[in-house]
């Protein structure tokens, strides 16, 4: 058996020719188009580059009719009647109850990033002309996880629609409980559940509106609570992670398992509506349900 010394071989680099190739390459982009930051986005279920102006207010995908996720001012814009959000508790802002290391830098990114300052928008509107109080999750935000102040925020919002004898509607979207804030996250999962029973008790109307994604603590509290569930197409909805599942159960998962589709099949969720017929479709809802003019 014969074996070669391949230390032996030495290969040289010409330092001209890595400067001419460097050179080249800033020429070749020179004479590429410059495309702005955020002129184009990516759909991620039919993979298309899309145009951003293409995406019209309800932020769908033009080529396949995804639902993009939302911010809370656009969700407001697309579902509250023009000029009628009065926003709740606007100056609440999270503190670091157990002293997390570098919570406050982390917060103040998640601000600056969302353009708000928590993971929910909370306020009194009309929807259709029906007076309600809408609870508005932003998944910019952290991943729309439950802290202290969105409890506080949300189970605020709930007990203003029960002493003014108004519907709550609340957008859910988030990635569960906030681990920053440890047992006190967990505890908002009571806290906001308590607060619709009440809510429930002088026999008013709570809509739930289940958005990409809902998961972890919120799904297993006040949004599976609601009278009426409604769900946007193709949205995670769940508790637990796909992988985390099958890894504990060891068995291969449904197909589409844990999406809108799937769990209104099994009786979780009460319709899918559509983002652009959402705003008639709650307007319906209020107005069947109206109790008579709610003090403001």
């Amino acid at each position: 058996m014969v074996f070669v010394n391949l230390f032996n071989k030495k290969s040289y680099i010409s330092l001209d020719k890595v400067s001419e190739t460097k050179r080249t390459d800033r020429r070749r982009r020179a004479k590429e188009p410059a495309i702005p930051d955020g002129m184009w986005i990516k759909c991620n279920t039919c993979k298309n580059i899309i145009y951003k102006k293409e995406v019209t207010e309800y932020k769908l995908c033009p080529s396949c009719g995804a639902h993009f996720r939302m911010s809370t001012r656009e969700r407001i814009a697309i579902t509250c009647d023009e000029g009628s959000f009065r926003e709740l508790d606007a100056d609440m802002s999270p503190k670091n109850p157990m002293g997390y290391p570098e919570y406050d830098q982390i917060i103040k990114k998640a601000e600056q990033k969302a353009g708000i300052r928590e993971a929910v928008v909370t306020g009194s509107c009309r929807i259709q002309d029906q007076e309600a109080v809408i609870a508005v999750m932003d998944s910019h935000f952290m991943m729309g996880s439950m802290g202290s102040v969105v409890g506080e925020k949300i189970t605020r919002a709930v007990e203003y629609a029960t002493e003014h004898k108004l519907p709550m509607v609340i957008f859910a979207t988030s990635g569960g409980a906030r681990m920053q804030e440890g047992i006190i996250s967990l505890m908002q999962m009571a806290k906001v559940s308590e607060a619709l029973g009440r809510h429930d008790e002088a026999g008013l109307l709570y809509v739930t509106v289940l958005t990409d994604p809902t998961t972890g603590g919120v799904t297993a509290s006040f949004a599976m609570l609601g009278d009426i569930i409604l769900a946007e197409p193709k949205a995670l909805i769940g508790f637990a992670g796909q992988r985390v599942i099958a890894g504990t159960i060891h068995q291969k998962l449904p197909e589409g398992f844990q999406r809108a589709e799937f769990q209104l099949e099994h009786g979780f969720v009460d319709r899918i509506v559509h983002r652009e017929k959402l705003k008639d479709e709650l307007g319906r809802i209020l107005q069947m349900h109206h109790v008579g003019k709610g003090a403001r």
